[in-house]
């Protein structure tokens, strides 16, 4: 693998953004001022308003998109060009609430019959624990024909970045990182360091950062959930809800949540991948273990990355957060 870190930085080597939502474009952007980057993503059409200086997903405004330095490409064998790949694609759920891993599969067989020995390929994308190294690298492998651990190696990043939130930025909240062995990461977190200013946290294993994304937000679901059950119970009393958090929060140890809906896209999706795995581990088969409200598979046509055409409208009641996509 090599000194990949001062490549780099020396601009020998390159870094790829695979996926260019409004989780990958604000990586790329940021990268770019240290590193040369290239973005890819399969939809044309929103390369070319990258191209143009115009950002579709607000997240970063236009000047930014204008002064930055990467190359915006849908050409898959320009990926060739990068040695060190971040993945930050869609990871939504089916009509029946469990994962839909499509598009991240296909961004791993896109990635994988374009990547060059000596790579590392991170994952932001919002998964169970295990479908880095049990789903994505056997993909990668097939269509590389190179051998994970010797050829190339793999980390994950999850992603923290809750769309519109102007205080909660990639720059300035603590980006968790791991790598399949010590030296991946270690080289995952020297480079992640040259934007995340607010620093990084090595996770112990890519199992361990995995299942640290998926619980942050199922725990908020949770919360917010128990609240509105809570503020329909008290209301049904004629008592105060507000008044009674209000007094509840005077105990040092009460989580402050509010009842209503939740801020950010996947609050609603990752409870879907957090229940499928429980589903497995405590009855041997798939399913949804809670009832809820989960994002509409709907909101991500168009993103060129998956093939889905249905509505997964949810089939829960008030007590599921309503957040329809990845926080």
């Amino acid at each position: 693998m090599g000194d990949l870190y001062r490549q780099l930085l020396e601009r020998r080597e390159k870094l790829s953004l695979v996926g260019l939502g409004y989780v990958g474009l604000p990586i790329a952007v940021a990268f770019s001022a240290k590193v040369d980057v290239v973005g890819f993503d399969l939809d044309e059409e929103k390369i070319a308003r990258y191209r143009m200086g115009v950002d579709p997903t607000k997240e970063v405004g236009d000047r930014a998109v204008q002064d930055c330095g990467a190359e915006f490409t849908s050409r898959e064998d320009r990926l060739r060009e990068a040695k060190f790949h971040i993945v930050a694609v869609p990871t939504p759920v089916r009509p029946d609430h469990t994962p839909d891993l499509r598009s991240i599969e296909k961004a791993a067989r896109i990635l994988g019959r374009n990547l060059e020995a000596g790579s590392v390929v991170v994952y932001e994308s919002t998964v169970y624990p295990g479908v880095t190294q049990d789903v994505c690298v056997p993909i990668l492998e097939a269509e590389s024909g190179l051998a994970c651990g010797e050829d190339f190696k793999v980390g994950y990043s999850p992603e923290r970045i809750n769309p519109g939130d102007r205080e909660h930025r990639l720059d300035t909240i603590v980006k968790i990182v791991s790598g399949m062995d010590g030296e991946t990461l270690d080289t995952v977190a020297k480079i992640y360091e040259l934007v995340a200013a607010a620093g990084v946290y090595r996770a112990q294993s890519i199992r361990v950062a995995e299942a640290a994304k998926v619980i942050e937000n199922s725990q908020r679901d949770i919360h917010i959930a128990f609240r509105n059950e809570i503020s329909v119970l008290l209301h049904k009393m004629s008592i105060d809800t507000k008044e009674v958090l209000e007094a509840a929060a005077t105990k040092w140890n009460f989580l402050r949540f509010s009842p209503g809906l939740a801020d950010g896209r996947c609050i609603g999706v990752n409870p879907c991948y957090l229940t499928y795995q429980a589903a497995l581990r405590y009855s041997g088969r798939a399913g949804r273990a809670t009832s809820g409200t989960a994002m509409p598979t709907s909101a991500w046509q168009g993103s060129g990355w998956g093939t889905i055409r249905s509505t997964a409208s949810g089939t829960g009641s008030r007590r599921r957060s309503s957040g329809t996509g990845r926080d």
